[in-house]
């Protein structure tokens, strides 16, 4: 089992966290995280673009000269896509890139990305983590005090307004609770800062 240090809420080492081997101690699955940053990537498009068809484009109602007689190719219409300001042929429209994996496949690619912070030394697990109101100048002092100057994820068990807010300001500082954890925050931050609480339930749900 994969052991790591447990930090207090100030920086000051107070022991060591036996990790589940099972989740945090497996090999990485590169593909695995690849097609999962695919995918939550995806459906982060909002897909709204959108062109005009023939039948869309303002304007062309009669036909432009009649259809033998004038020595010009025959025209039905000025916007037929080869006009200048006619409609678009087979262009964009509305639509949805979300698609989802297998649930297996996805609780994969979350145990490789959680066991390659351990891989990599950058998780850093803290007994609890409250704040009494939000103050960004309260997330600063517990950042430095863990020595943390980089991105970093802070994951706490349940929803915590107070953490949430007082991090909020801190450029490239995201806070999430375990049921929001997911593969893109995990690959687009350095750091993992995670409660020992929050640890528990990520077991709980992907051992």
């Amino acid at each position: 089992m994969p052991k790591v240090t447990l930090f207090d809420q100030k920086g000051a080492k107070v022991g060591e966290i036996e990790l589940a081997e099972s989740i945090f101690g497996i090999e990485p699955n590169q593909s695995v995280l690849f097609e999962a940053i695919v995918m939550q990537r995806a459906s982060l498009r909002q897909g709204t673009h959108k062109v005009k068809n023939r039948s869309e484009v303002s304007g062309g109602g009669r036909k432009p000269w009649r259809q033998k007689g004038t020595g010009r190719a025959r025209q039905g219409s000025i916007r037929s896509p080869q006009w200048r300001g006619g409609g678009t042929v087979f262009g964009p429209q509305p639509r949805s890139y979300s698609y989802k994996l297998p649930k297996k496949v996805r609780r994969l690619a979350l145990k490789s990305a959680l066991a390659s912070k351990v891989v990599e030394e950058n998780i850093l697990v803290i007994d609890s983590l409250s704040f009494e109101a939000p103050k960004t100048k309260e997330a600063v002092a517990f950042l430095k005090g863990l020595s943390v100057d980089t991105k970093a994820l802070i994951v706490t068990d349940v929803v915590n307004d107070n953490v949430a807010l007082s991090a909020r300001n801190i450029p490239g500082v995201t806070v999430v609770d375990a049921n929001g954890l997911n593969v893109l925050d995990l690959v687009s931050h350095n750091k993992l800062i995670i409660t020992k609480s929050a640890v528990e339930k990520v077991e709980e749900v992907l051992a």
